[in-house]
């Protein structure tokens, strides 16, 4: 099997790249290389042209793992948000339609589409109601994916991921927790800490990702990607700072950002029937992360 992972040089499109490769002849793209490694394609972001790659090899799937990733900047350039997360992957079924209209397209999207659910565990089947330009751009994806489904036969998936993290994630609370606490005794974060997340290890996103290629429906459908449990921020950043070895304050302000849900949870049933379970619990998956954070320093 031959598959094109866009974006692979990103947090879980490299990790994906290297899994991959021990299964199937693997391509990436993305718009950085080293110029030393092998099937790859390199692109211009100013001038997205994937015909050009689709043209040159034929792929049976093609991965999205490319895009902004960042609620705030959304909401300071929702145009930047939009070009990265909407009309990149347009141009994405735009080249499969008119070049390869047998390869299946799986869209990397985000549990942000379901904004502050009313209803958790949340289902696939629940409303969509983002509370960002992120979320909104995210949710005009997956419609993108239904469309080329629905009028041109695109086997299409998207996965909805929820909070993710692991080694080699330079961004997120567990990032942050960490930068913070190389400067000051006193750490606070938004909100009160009894906002709740539900955090899945970049390994087993990997094997999520693995049972949605062996086993997937790709009729438009949409997965959430989860471990399936709530875990509040206060405890969450207590584990972590411990497992830091720091000594401080950790204080919340009790003001809500903007673009930010109060409550996460996700209900993996439909991802479950196709041969998924989380296998990494937040503590293991906290120290896997700290260990890596002690090689950088």
């Amino acid at each position: 099997m031959n598959v094109l992972i866009i974006g692979s040089k990103g947090f879980i499109g490299s990790h994906l790249s290297e899994m991959l490769k021990k299964k199937y002849k693997v391509w990436g793209c993305d718009i950085f290389t080293d110029y030393n490694e092998g099937n790859f394609f390199l692109v211009q972001p100013s001038n997205l042209d994937f015909q050009i790659i689709f043209r040159k090899s034929q792929f049976d799937i093609c991965i999205n793992c490319s895009g902004a990733a960042s609620v705030p900047e959304s909401l300071k350039n929702p145009g930047r948000d939009f070009e990265l997360n909407v009309h990149n992957v347009f141009l994405l079924l735009e080249a499969i339609r008119e070049c390869a209209p047998d390869c299946k397209f799986i869209n990397l999207s985000s549990a942000a589409v379901y904004g502050d659910p009313k209803e958790t565990p949340t289902t696939e089947s629940n409303s969509l109601a983002p509370v960002s330009p992120y979320g909104f751009h995210k949710m005009l994806a997956e419609k993108l994916c239904s469309e080329y489904f629905q009028f041109y036969k695109i086997q299409v998936c998207s996965l909805r991921i929820f909070s993710a993290y692991g080694v080699g994630l330079k961004k997120q609370i567990f990032w942050d927790l960490y930068t913070r606490s190389k400067m000051s005794h006193l750490i606070e974060l938004f909100g009160t800490g009894m906002e709740a997340r539900d955090f899945i290890y970049i390994d087993d996103i990997l094997k999520a990702i693995d049972c949605i290629i062996e086993s997937a429906e790709f009729n438009a459908a949409v997965y959430n990607l989860a471990g399936g449990k709530a875990c509040y921020i206060k405890q969450v950043a207590e584990i972590f700072l411990d497992a830091l070895r720091w000594k401080g304050d950790l204080k919340f302000t009790g003001n809500h950002r903007l673009g930010d849900p109060d409550f996460w949870q996700a209900d993996i049933s439909k991802i479950s029937e196709l041969g998924f379970s989380p296998g990494i619990s937040l503590e293991e998956g906290i120290q896997k992360y700290v260990k890596w954070l002690s090689s950088l320093e």
